[in-house]
């Protein structure tokens, strides 16, 4: 059976949120929470744990570090275990190259910013649009659980900014001059999607919020 809700969260408040120079110093796989991003992965869990009552729910991780560790806090005020707990590296970072130098990072972030964000390819690394296939991969992994009996009624997927919006263009067949048109996510913010009488998903209004406002 198909999920009541797919609930999607960006991780918390990073190292590298706060000095973009960890990105030329530390694995990005590596780069942790700091503890204001912790306390907004706790947050997030209590809205989350509000939303889904009682009712079952998965869980679907990209194994960065930071998401790994936004996950555990998230589930810290869920207060139930979830009926599986599945890394996947498909929901990992766009890969924006293996310790690029400082000055190097910033040029490749303004190229992209010039060139377009789904299609631009970071040196050694991806574009949005590989990230976008990604999500396709991830998504057949979803349909397959769809069709088992036992497919709980929420879906958690925690993952990054990027990952998110290429989730959401994919399943909503977005154009790439709307993907492009999106902002980044906050850290930690929730974007729900409901099940409809006809089967269809709807975004919470987070979600509506955060697009009206850009």
């Amino acid at each position: 059976m198909t999920p009541k809700r797919i609930i999607l969260v960006r991780h918390g408040r990073s190292e590298a949120n706060e000095d973009a120079t960890m990105y030329s110093r530390v694995p990005d796989y590596k780069i942790s929470l700091v503890e204001q991003g912790s306390e907004e992965a706790r947050t997030a869990g209590r809205k989350i744990a509000e939303l889904i009552g009682d009712g079952a729910f998965g869980v679907y991780v990209s194994p960065y570090l930071r998401t790994m560790q936004t996950k555990e806090c998230i589930l810290s005020q869920i207060g139930q275990k979830p009926v599986f707990d599945y890394q996947d590296p498909c929901l990992r970072e766009q890969d924006t190259g293996n310790l690029p130098g400082v000055l190097e990072a910033a040029s490749n972030r303004e190229a992209r910013g010039q060139y377009g964000a789904f299609f631009y390819r970071f040196p050694n690394g991806e574009s949005g649009a590989d990230v976008y296939d990604r999500m396709s991969s991830f998504m057949n992994s979803l349909y397959r659980l769809f069709e088992r009996p036992d497919c709980p009624e929420n879906l958690l997927i925690v993952t990054h900014s990027v990952a998110m919006r290429c989730f959401l263009s994919r399943w909503y067949h977005w154009t790439v001059d709307y993907f492009d048109s999106l902002p980044a996510f906050p850290n930690c913010h929730i974007v729900v999607m409901t099940r409809q009488e006809d089967g269809k998903y709807q975004l919470s209004e987070p979600m509506t919020q955060l697009l009206t406002s850009k």
